[in-house]
């Protein structure tokens, strides 16, 4: 056969485009199918049994119309589109959802256009209701309510409930959400078929439900009318009242109804009841008017029959299939329930086992914090151990340092009580000396003028013996008496003559006079330096004694020290004054070195006025030594009388 005749005989095909509640789906379909024919393969598709619910409708001029079974579908007056587009939606609502719904796919697609309607506005309803209605509606999608999981906001992307009623409440989309999920989280426990079906319980009660709406006019006054058809019967409306029907005619109280050109007209059973006549505006409305009417009258004597086998094998599978949905979601919850209880028993094994864990680490930590704190307490009982023995050391230290200070303040009390007797004993000492220098002084003067008594009873006598010598000895001359005599003048020896009188011993009273005049100065100066080693010594003892209390005392005697120095110089510049005849008084003093306090020079050759020889004792500290001093043998009286 050739291709020519191959493409003959291959039928020829449009495509159509079939849109469900939740799907879409194109179809090639024959040129002379039917309409029947079309919508059991629609039907087949989704596995619906339960056909005389649906049909399909399309919308041509603004006109919604309804595919009839029939007739061809490209003879029917059907959009000029390529795909045609249908809309595969419930023709027919049953009087009782629960009774008459019995495949879950039927009850799915008449829960989606009722869902539909109610946001569209098409139903009205309550906003009580709508929410509730919309909390069944979330159950029927997302399951049971899980607040780890439903988070809030996640619901925002959901329709859920009609502009007018979001528009009614100055409310925020949080604030509905929240009222959503508190009726949400009473469902717990319903599957999504139950939920759906609890939706068209509460849904076939409205007013509006399953109600189409077609404006009339009863007479020729054009008075506004509309037309209700509903599996019930046909109702009559006000325009502006589309809830409560101001006349109602059941099925089974309507004996007829039927049409010419625009006018409807309604034959009730009873013949003596009135006929209702009204009039539409075109005559597809009529037609589609009259197509419901007959479809839900049929549905109405269909309910009130006795069901057909296949009706009857129907609702058997269907309450076999609720039993065994419901025997496999108890089954289902059960498991569920087990599943929760067995993860709750996990969780709480786990959070034990994680306590348990938690309480052996903290345990370890402990131990091991037990084993540094025991070795911390070791090393600082060690620590105190050794602080112990420091301490005791210290102690030991402290106690001989306070017996040392004891011992020290009992020999500072003993220097201080030596020291004031010192100082006592240096006073009187002072003051002997002083009184001493007193009696030198006059001693000396008494002897300088004994020297010039004798001097001149010396003189007296040359010139004497010389005025005896000279008128036997004219030869011999005489000496001026302006001519001093010197220490060498004291033995003369002229030619074979010697002149043996008393000059030596002048020259040695002299001499003896210097000598001791000399060695006074000198002892006085060493007591001078005596004295000034005595008082840095007590200075040093001052400044000991400052840092271990006050010394009070000790001003006091460095007072009267001091005093009684500035009281010695007296018979020294005396002394001075006197030395000023001999350049022995300038030379100076050779040092004398004082190591004790028991250590006082030695005042020797005193001699009384008197000219006697006299002892002085000097008892200083605890030991005393006694000068003896020796005076040169002369007798009472004036040189003069010892010649």
């Amino acid at each position: 056969m050739s291709i020519r005749g191959l493409k003959k005989k291959q039928p020829k095909t449009f495509k159509v485009k079939v849109i469900t509640m939740d799907a879409e789906m194109e179809f090639s379909c024959e040129m002379k199918w039917k309409g029947k024919d079309l919508f059991d393969l629609v039907c087949r598709t989704l596995g619906l049994r339960e056909t005389w619910f649906f049909g399909l409708q399309y919308t041509i001029k603004g006109v919604r119309a309804w595919l009839k079974l029939e007739k061809k579908v490209l003879e029917q007056e059907i959009p000029k589109e390529d795909p045609i587009k249908f809309c595969f939606l419930a023709k027919f609502y049953p009087e009782k959802v629960e009774e008459e719904l019995l495949q879950e796919i039927t009850q799915h697609l008449f829960f989606l256009q009722v869902k539909k309607q109610i946001l569209d506005e098409e139903i009205y309803c309550s906003p009580e209701v709508t929410v509730l209605l919309a909390s069944y509606a979330v159950q029927a999608k997302y399951g049971d309510y899980d607040p780890n999981f439903h988070k809030p906001g996640f619901l925002a992307q959901d329709e859920l409930l009609p502009q007018r009623v979001l528009k009614q409440y100055q409310m925020t989309v949080h604030m509905w959400e929240e009222k959503i999920t508190a009726w949400y989280a009473e469902h717990r426990g319903i599957a999504r078929d139950e939920a759906e079906m609890n939706y068209l319980k509460i849904a076939q009660d409205l007013a509006m439900y399953g109600v189409n709406y077609f404006p009339i006019e009863q007479n020729k006054n054009h008075t506004d009318l509309l037309l209700g058809v509903d599996a019930k019967g046909i109702h009559v409306y006000s325009i502006n009242n589309r809830f409560s029907p101001n006349k109602s005619f059941e099925w089974s109280a309507i004996r007829n109804i039927s049409y010419s050109e625009k006018e409807l007209t309604i034959k009730p059973l009873d013949k003596k009841a009135e006929v209702f006549k009204f009039f539409s505006s075109q005559l597809k409305v009529n037609k589609l008017i009259l197509q419901l009417c007959i479809g839900n009258h049929d549905l109405f004597m269909k309910r009130r029959r006795v069901d057909s086998i296949e009706i009857q094998q129907m609702k058997a599978q269907a309450k076999e299939e609720k039993a065994r949905k419901k025997m496999e979601h108890q089954r289902l919850a059960r498991e569920k329930q087990l599943r929760e209880e067995a993860e709750r028993a996990k969780e709480e094994l786990e959070r034990r086992l994680f306590q348990l864990e938690a309480e052996a680490r903290q345990a370890s930590e402990a131990l091991l914090h037990s084993k540094e704190t025991a070795e911390l307490l070791a090393e600082k009982a060690q620590i105190a151990e050794e602080e112990a023995k420091l301490l005791a050391q210290n102690a030991a230290e402290a106690e001989q340092e306070r017996q040392r200070l004891e011992v020290t303040a009992l020999k500072t009390k003993e220097e201080k009580r030596l020291m004031e007797q010192k100082v006592r004993e240096a006073e009187l000492l002072a003051a002997k000396l002083v009184k001493e220098s007193d009696l030198r002084t006059k001693e000396t003067e008494y002897l300088k003028q004994d020297l010039s008594e004798a001097r001149e009873a010396e003189r007296r006598a040359k010139q004497r013996l010389l005025d005896v010598i000279r008128p036997s000895h004219p030869h011999i001359h005489r000496y001026p008496q302006h001519s001093p005599i010197g220490s060498g003048d004291l033995g003369i020896e002229k030619g074979c003559t010697r002149f043996d009188l008393k000059d030596i011993d002048l020259k040695r009273l002299s001499l003896e006079i210097e000598r001791e005049r000399l060695d006074y100065l000198e002892k006085s100066k060493n007591f001078e330096y005596r004295l000034k080693e005595l008082k840095s010594e007590i200075h040093a003892l001052k400044l000991e004694e400052k840092q271990k209390g006050p010394i009070s005392h000790w001003n006091e005697v460095f007072g009267s020290l001091d005093l009684t120095l500035r009281k010695a110089p007296s018979w020294i510049k005396l002394c001075e004054a006197r030395g000023g005849q001999d350049e022995n008084l300038q030379r100076p003093f050779p040092p004398y070195p004082l190591n004790t306090l028991s250590s006082w020079p030695r005042i020797n050759n005193c001699r009384s006025t008197t000219g006697e020889k006299r002892s002085v004792s000097n008892n200083v500290g605890t030991g005393t030594h006694k000068s003896i001093v020796k005076m040169l043998p002369w007798t009472h009286g004036t040189p003069s009388t010892r010649r």
